[in-house]
């Protein structure tokens, strides 16, 4: 005759270990790669891009100008809801120690973004603040929308001749709706503007 107390134990246990397994298997299941990985998300609404030939060691500078009047650029990174992102200063500051082994970084890039839509007029302009090659400087723009999808709405080039140059890089209206309406290069100062002679 079995013993009666061992068996009930003995059925306890292995509902304990049948239940385990079978949280286990459902974990299984639903465990999967998390999709957003990888991915950036921007908190922006609009992205401003200014880059120059790779390998450049001169530091060119963006201006952006909001509606109000403000104006960030790398001594006001955050004005409003103008944000300068990244302030690329030629080739200064751009190599990294990995395993004591030197790497640059050749790219040459300033990204400001407006971090929401604000109707009004906006200004971008260059500016050829520091030079090693005392050379004219190509210079690319490009102005993209993210919300509600990615879409290039502006893209275009200019030379800056010397140092001390400034250009209006491009001119634009954000509508109410967040919608970008009169693209244009009219010439405006901001360099100026914030440091009158």
């Amino acid at each position: 005759m079995r013993n009666r107390q061992s068996d009930v134990f003995t059925d306890l246990l292995f509902n304990i270990l049948l239940g385990v397994m079978i949280l286990f298997l459902i974990a299984i299941v639903f465990i999967r790669p998390d999709a957003s990985k990888g991915k950036i998300d921007l908190d922006a609404q609009y992205v401003i891009t200014i880059s120059w030939p790779d390998g450049n060691p001169d530091d060119i500078d963006t201006w952006v100008q909001d509606p109000n009047g403000e104006v960030a650029w790398f001594k006001r990174k955050n004005v409003g809801l103008l944000h300068l992102d990244r302030d690329d200063r030629g080739m200064r500051e751009d190599t990294i120690e990995i395993g004591g082994q030197k790497i640059e970084n050749p790219l040459n890039q300033e990204i400001t973004t407006i971090r929401g839509v604000v109707p009004g007029d906006y200004t971008v302009n260059v500016h050829y603040y520091e030079t090693e090659t005392k050379m004219p400087v190509e210079v690319s723009v490009r102005l993209a929308r993210i919300n509600p999808v990615y879409e290039i709405v502006y893209y275009g080039k200019l030379t800056l001749a010397a140092k001390g140059d400034e250009a209006t890089a491009v001119r634009f209206t954000i509508a109410a709706d967040g919608s970008i309406t009169d693209v244009n290069k009219l010439p405006k100062s901001l360099v100026s503007f914030i440091n009158p002679k």
